[in-house]
């Protein structure tokens, strides 16, 4: 069976979330666990469009709180495919604070490896990866560069566990 690619603007998503109180730690600011479940939710989003199977996180290789959101404040989350491998891709997540006037403030940025998963749960190949602008290639060639840094790291021993 021949897998067809696609393109990053084809499995593209974008969510909006209104900050409200049970969404707040003591301190008042967006409790960072809940922003983290909401992106990898757009992650695995992304993943589905692009693989059209089911999909895992496997693991979350960066995330930059840059600032603090508060209540009543609306999110966008922006989520695009920038690296396809065999079986597994990676999925950027940008978050951002939208004012009233339409001016977006980017608040996180996050990268997640997510696997295509067969109906019996085991890695599955993927769909490659077309890249059509400058942006992409650009997004591919520094998810190039994650990737060889985090094998390195398995090669040196390191490990986050």
């Amino acid at each position: 069976m021949t897998i067809q690619g696609k393109t990053v603007s084809q499995s593209q998503v974008e969510t909006f979330h209104i900050v409200r109180p049970n969404d707040l730690n003591p301190a008042g600011r967006l409790f960072g666990g809940t922003l983290m479940s909401w992106i990898d939710e757009v992650a695995a989003l992304v993943a589905r469009r692009h693989a059209q199977m089911n999909v895992t996180t496997g693991s979350v290789d960066n995330l930059k709180f840059l600032s603090a959101v508060y209540l009543e404040e609306m999110l966008v989350m922006k989520g695009k495919v920038t690296h396809v491998g065999t079986c597994s891709m990676e999925i950027k997540v940008e978050t951002f604070v939208e004012h009233i006037n339409g001016q977006r403030d980017l608040v996180n940025v996050a990268y997640f490896t997510l696997i295509g998963l067969d109906d019996k749960d085991k890695p599955a190949p993927l769909p490659k990866l077309k890249l059509e602008t400058e942006e992409d290639r650009i997004e591919w060639e520094k998810a190039n560069k994650r990737r060889e840094l985090r094998r390195k790291q398995a090669q040196e021993g390191f490990h986050f566990y």
